[in-house]
Formats: structure tokens, C-alpha cells, sequence
């Protein structure tokens, strides 16, 4: 088997299950939020506040995150893979995206933790 350096997981198997882990977790994130929402009848600055104050939320959140990133990762690689023949430019758009993700990364623990 030939390991490629550019996948999230050791193998087409490993991404796959990475996939379905990430997928599973954005559910839950999705359901959580969707219960915060049908609960609360008010929803003021204030209730959001709590609520991303709670550390629960909080980890929750940047799991939620990462579990994107990791599936936005392994789809963009496959994407790039499949459709980008020359390889400078898969390259390059490889580096582009990966960047940009940790951007987005950066972003989250900042928005999320108030740093």
C-alpha cells in the first residue's frame, strides 16, 4: 500500500472512518444547538452569553471545529486529488486550503475562548 503524506488518516480506511466520525459529531453539535434553541423561549444576548460561557459549550464547540476542519480537509484533498492533475498546482491549492483551515482554526479558539 502506498501512504500519502497530503491524507488526515494512514489510509483510504483511517479517512473514511475520520469522515464518519466528523460527520457524527457535527450532528450532535447540530442537535445541541437545535435543543438550546426549542428550550429557550428568549433567546437575549445575555442567555447566549451563559451559554457559550459554560465550559461544556465551550469544549464542545472547538470539537465541533476540529471535527470540520478534519472533514473539510479530507474532502478538499480527494477533491483536489481526483479533479487536479498537475501536480504544482495541487500543490499549491493543497497549501492554499491548508492555510486557510488553520485560519478558520484560529478563528474558532479566538471567537470561542475570547482570547
Amino acid at each position: 500500500m502506498v501512504n500519502n503524506a497530503a491524507t488526515v488518516g494512514r489510509s483510504g480506511v483511517h479517512d473514511f472512518i475520520l469522515i464518519r466520525a466528523s460527520a457524527i459529531i457535527l450532528a450532535l453539535y447540530t442537535f445541541f444547538l437545535v435543543g438550546f434553541f426549542v428550550t429557550t423561549p428568549d433567546v437575549t444576548f445575555e442567555i447566549w452569553q451563559a451559554f457559550f460561557g459554560n465550559i461544556c459549550t465551550k469544549v464542545f464547540t472547538i470539537l465541533a471545529i476540529l471535527a470540520l476542519l478534519i472533514h473539510a480537509w479530507i474532502g478538499v484533498w480527494q477533491v483536489l486529488s481526483d479533479y487536479i492533475k498537475p501536480a504544482l498546482l495541487r500543490g499549491g491549492l493543497q497549501f492554499f486550503f491548508s492555510v486557510l483551515l488553520l485560519v478558520y482554526f484560529a478563528a474558532g479558539l479566538l471567537t470561542v475562548w475570547g482570547v
